[in-house]
């Protein structure tokens, strides 16, 4: 007579745990990130539009990750941003809680060989980008090289700020100068994009190369351009920008100074940095889980109205780029052929 009631009570028992009403068997497991905080370092000064991309995330990131947790923005400039990648790589637990936004050009510094570079960008785990960006170069007006044309006729080279080896003021001079026989005196050190502008208006240098975006997103470019206070020189899209209907192509100018073909493709790689665009990444060894959760966080915080409309009203264009192309882009840089390698990497010597 007892078996019966034993089976009943085992069958009961089974049905508890097929329909998840255990606590121990069937309650979900809590977020990883609920109470935690994603530190994003910015790899520049405050008020450029790295330090603003880091702060938009900051913002809306968080609530489309599980557990919404919190994100703070934190600047380490320096180095060309050296500093900071170097500090996330090394210092940052491989947990998904540290993120860096570098200079898109650092890939350059190790690329190059650098002995301060202790970071290697294939390890990186990349997240995303919200934009790429093309380079624009500019000259104070009243500086007296009206082209390219006259950088290259000039006895003493235009004085241009720079803040490290992986700036585009640094890289596209000597892609200039690879290609076309531009030659520039590259001043480095300043600390981020804002001390350089403010150098060019102190005249203490006459020119600079930056982000498209930045250039036409921003004050001191907008009261500039009212003023006619600076002229552009070149820009390194394929299709002119109308923005800048004053300054020629880099394509235009290889086909008008007849560049050979292996200088093309050496300048390709050295100006991979706009396709990097504003890159985010994460510390080297970050569970796959946890990169994915914030891969899929960060679209989705480029398709957030509000996320947009603030971008929108702060000029900041919006055409991402995934963590899963940067990483193949990274990959494609560092197999390009030797012979590529070595000239590009004489380039960066000189």
């Amino acid at each position: 007579m007892k078996k019966p009631g034993l089976l009943l009570g085992l069958i009961s028992c089974f049905s508890i745990v097929l329909s998840g009403v255990a606590p121990e068997i069937g309650a979900q497991a809590e977020p990883f990130y609920k109470g935690k905080t994603i530190r994003i370092v910015v790899g520049s000064t405050a008020g450029g539009f790295y330090d603003r991309w880091a702060r938009l995330f900051a913002k809306y990131m968080g609530k489309y990750i599980p557990g919404q947790p919190e994100i703070i923005a934190q600047n380490m400039a320096g180095a060309g941003s050296v500093i900071a990648a170097n500090h996330v790589y090394n210092v940052g637990k491989p947990d998904g809680l540290t993120a860096v936004m570098p200079l898109n050009g650092v890939y350059i510094d190790q690329f190059s060989g650098r002995k301060e570079v202790q970071f290697d960008m294939r390890k990186f785990r990349f997240i995303g980008s919200p934009v790429t960006e093309s380079i624009i170069f500019y000259m104070r007006a009243d500086a007296p090289y009206k082209s390219i044309a006259d950088v290259i006729k000039a006895k003493e080279p235009p004085k241009c700020g720079g803040s490290g080896t992986a700036s585009s003021d640094f890289i596209l001079s000597k892609v200039l100068e690879e290609t076309v026989r531009a030659k520039f005196n590259t001043v480095l050190g300043y600390a981020g994009g804002t001390e350089i502008d403010l150098a060019v208006e102190k005249n203490e240098v006459v020119c600079r190369a930056h982000s498209m975006s930045a250039h036409f997103g921003r004050e001191p470019f907008d009261t500039w351009h009212k003023r006619g206070f600076d002229r552009h020189i070149v820009q390194t899209t394929r299709k002119q920008d109308m923005r800048a209907s004053d300054a020629p192509t880099l394509h235009e100018l290889f086909e008008q100074y007849k560049t050979p073909a292996n200088s093309r493709r050496v300048s390709q790689i050295l100006l991979a940095a706009g396709d990097f665009g504003r890159p985010m990444m994460v510390t080297p060894g970050t569970p796959d889980e946890r990169v994915k959760i914030l891969r899929e966080a960060y679209m989705k915080t480029l398709k957030d109205p509000e996320a947009l409309a603030e971008a929108k009203q702060g000029r900041m264009d919006v055409d991402p780029t995934s963590g899963e192309e940067l990483e193949a882009l990274v990959k494609e840089i560092f197999d390009s052929p030797p012979e590529v390698v070595a000239r590009a990497k004489k380039i960066l010597a000189n």
